[in-house]
């Protein structure tokens, strides 16, 4: 009967993991189970586990947090979140200035796609009152890095942090 129990235990966790995956309730397999067998609580743990849908788990976004990145004066600094999505990864962040009168604040995204490409966006804040909002849509991608700079209204002129990491495939 012990033996039995060990042969049956991962055919019960596979047939769990199927039918999970497979969107099926495992509640017509409790049924079929006598309480009497030694599976049978394995089972009912299945049942409890169909409660709540693989769809649901699924559709819940990831979310990571990064930042705050700061220039090397502290004038300007930026922090948001990546977040995964049904067409890859959405980076998001709020970029803040701090300087003194004709002078902004730049965030700089770099991101490496699937594909071995390095792409990059900026961003640029002027008002001292409001952050900026931006979002970049990369996509799938293996990493990301930020940097935030100090400049003028067309370009950014230098008093840079380093390159920050903001996301990476594995952690």
């Amino acid at each position: 009967m012990r033996s039995a129990a060990r042969v049956l235990l991962p055919l019960a966790a596979a047939g769990l993991s199927a039918a999970l995956a497979a969107g099926l309730a495992a509640a017509p397999a409790a049924a079929s189970v006598s309480s009497a067998s030694p599976v049978a609580s394995v089972v009912s743990v299945a049942s409890v586990a169909s409660v709540v849908s693989p769809a649901s788990v699924a559709s819940a976004a990831e979310t990571w947090r990064w930042g705050p990145t700061a220039s090397s004066d502290t004038k300007g600094w930026a922090n948001g979140y990546v977040r995964s999505g049904s067409s890859g990864l959405r980076i998001v962040g709020d970029l803040y200035d701090a300087g003194g009168a004709r002078t902004c604040s730049w965030v700089k995204i770099k991101w490496l796609t699937d594909r071995g490409k390095y792409r990059t966006a900026a961003y640029r804040n002027c008002s001292q009152s409001t952050p900026r909002t931006f979002t970049v849509n990369a996509g799938y991608m293996l990493l990301a890095k930020a940097m935030v700079c100090r400049g003028g209204t067309t370009r950014i002129t230098g008093k840079c942090s380093r390159w920050e990491r903001v996301w990476t495939q594995g952690g």
